[in-house]
């Protein structure tokens, strides 16, 4: 049970540093420049734009490898972030990079599929995933990408993982 008295910035500060160590714990995280905006328990992964990540430089577009990895990458953090929210906020467990037992394992990615819907623009883009099923051992994640307007999608995903054990 979280504490009802814990000053709000502690409580704060520990969501972000959790987050933090769960998303820092990737490399390739870090290499694709994508960080996360966190609201309470709602998380939008962002991905700033980045010459790096054009594929068709004629267009320009982002690359279709480059946008299906930011979807799999929200998809896999919403994911992990609602199977640890509760231990999170009950204080049993705190995620810490530099301390790799206390970091909650990262489900395994069993199918993964990705509908282009219009060419990523060279500007940042944005994605929230929706845990439609979690189970001890299975999941299913919908993920939606957009650039300039919510509305106008240029990316959505359907994912399974099996999820960690132990």
């Amino acid at each position: 049970m979280a504490n009802r008295n814990e000053p709000l910035q502690q409580v704060k500060n520990r969501r972000d540093s959790a987050l933090n160590a769960l998303v820092g714990g990737v490399p390739y995280i870090r290499w694709m420049g994508i960080r996360f905006d966190r609201r309470g328990d709602e998380l939008t992964a962002v991905m700033p734009f980045d010459e790096k990540l054009i594929g068709n430089p004629f267009l320009p577009a982002i690359h279709g490898g480059a946008t299906a990895a930011f979807l799999e990458i929200a998809a896999i953090i919403e994911l992990s972030w609602s199977a640890i929210w509760e231990d999170l906020e009950s204080g049993r467990i705190v995620p810490d990079a530099a301390i790799p037992d206390t970091m909650p394992r990262l489900p395994k990615t069993i199918d993964f599929t990705v509908d282009y819907l219009r060419s990523g623009l060279p500007r940042d883009a944005y994605a929230r995933a929706n845990v439609v099923r979690s189970g001890r051992r299975y999941a299913s994640v919908h993920v939606e990408a957009w650039q300039d307007n919510r509305a106008k999608l240029f990316a959505q995903a359907t994912a399974h993982f099996l999820m960690p054990q132990g």
